[in-house]
């Protein structure tokens, strides 16, 4: 399938101009616009429990990842036994708790790969904004670097097997934040319709009001995290992808601009990896429990209303269901839930390696800093690996507990949280 390169240069360019790549800020799931990149210095390769910087217990249960504002740290948690919702600030010099912040919260049967906080808060630096599942409805909040109360909101109730676990985007003065639901309570007779379909929300950063929302035409919950794609030729981009596929608006309208859709072999997959973009493509991946797998290649063949995207390869076999994927150059890195590391020619889909890595699976997605991979494992052995097409292991890091929430880095350190605490190494 041919493939129209004649924009890429300007394309990569602006992407390039509108990363951060050094991560001063880790300010949202997977850092600045949720590549999972940083070049970041002094990030030690070897380390362990020892030579951590700093350890503090979380007191309390979460997938939720660590965000890094200047000298604070924050992410959330759910008691253990589930009756309260918390959001934790710990300072970066010290790992002190600053301050924390709760919601009442019910206990909610679902599968154990889940949590009731997994949702990772997001910050412009002035105010921390965090969707709080209770059991039932997603309670959104916003607070202080203090801690004060600035507003809170209901969004309705969050219909999932899995329960709720998406995560908002800031763009300028909007808190982007995709709510897209199970489409029946029951999802495997298909029935008893859910009352508030699945949306698009963008609020006020300053009110929690409403500026815009759009209607979403997914069938299960998904948990994809959607970033702003800018070009040099054409207006930003609010990415965001499903279910029904990856679906492009304008940010400060909500007004869609293109829509590209899945095509499954059996019934719809989920989307709970993140979509990640390099040389004019966009990379996402979709599963199912049931150990259906499908990524896709889409090249935009275009920018804006021009966008002509087409599918260019896929995959349903190698390829990660839960975590994200990483790219760098002419290549895509990731781990797959089952413990396999892979390199792959983005372009063509080319296997250029595919490794086993030890007693590994993985829950979080990995991170890569100044060319390496950091890959958590559920085991709580931390890989860091070249990202490079030829395949180096260049360290196992043993924590010894439990990590399913994917890491952090700003200023000189990375931040692990296991089950039960929040690390930080490095200077």
């Amino acid at each position: 399938m041919a493939f129209r390169w004649m924009f890429l240069p300007v394309f990569l360019l602006t992407f390039l101009s509108n990363l951060t790549l050094r991560a001063d800020n880790w300010d949202r799931f997977r850092g600045p616009n949720g590549v999972g990149i940083s070049e970041d210095k002094n990030i030690p390769v070897t380390f362990d429990t020892k030579s951590a910087r700093w350890k503090v217990a979380i007191g309390g249960d979460g997938h939720s990842s660590p965000i890094v504002w200047g000298d604070r740290v924050f992410l959330q948690s759910s008691s253990p036994d589930a009756s309260t919702r918390s959001l934790h600030c710990f300072d970066t010099k010290s790992g002190k708790e600053l301050w924390k912040k709760s919601i009442p919260g019910t206990k909610v049967k679902f599968r154990k790969d889940s949590s009731h906080a997994s949702a990772t808060p997001t910050t412009d630096g002035e105010a921390v904004y965090v969707p709080f599942w209770n059991g039932k409805d997603i309670i959104m909040a916003a607070y202080s670097f203090k801690g004060d109360e600035l507003w809170q909101r209901n969004l309705g109730e969050f219909v999932s097997q899995h329960g709720a676990g998406a995560s908002p985007i800031l763009y300028k003065n909007l808190l982007i934040f995709p709510l897209d639901k199970d489409a029946f309570r029951d999802t495997n007779k298909l029935t008893g319709p859910v009352p508030n379909p699945s949306v698009l929300l963008a609020l006020d950063k300053k009110t929690g009001n409403t500026v815009w929302e759009r209607p979403r035409e997914a069938v299960r919950a998904c948990y994809s995290v959607p970033f702003v794609l800018e070009s040099a030729k054409s207006p930003p981009e609010l990415v965001v992808t499903s279910t029904t596929g990856i679906t492009s608006y304008e940010p400060e309208t909500g007004k869609p601009i293109w829509n590209w859709k899945w095509t499954f072999a059996k019934g719809p997959l989920r989307t709970i990896a993140s979509t990640t973009h390099v040389n004019g493509m966009l990379l996402a991946c979709s599963g199912d429990g049931s150990g259906e797998r499908l990524m896709v290649a889409v090249a935009m063949n275009g920018q804006g209303r021009d966008a002509r995207p087409e599918k260019l390869w896929s995959n349903a076999k190698e390829f990660p269901y839960v975590t994200c994927m990483l790219t760098r150059g002419e290549h895509v890195y990731f781990v797959n839930d089952l413990g396999r590391a892979g390199c792959f020619e983005a372009k063509s889909g080319k296997k250029v390696w595919f490794e086993t890595l030890p007693d590994a699976k993985f829950y979080a997605s990995p991170i890569m800093i100044e060319g390496k991979i950091y890959a958590a494992s559920e085991q709580g052995d931390i890989f860091v690996i070249a990202a490079e097409p030829k395949y180096q292991l260049l360290a196992r890091n043993k924590l010894g507990e439990t990590i399913e929430a994917t890491p952090a880095v700003a200023n000189g350190r990375l931040y692990v949280r296991t089950a039960t605490h929040l690390y930080a190494f490095g200077k």
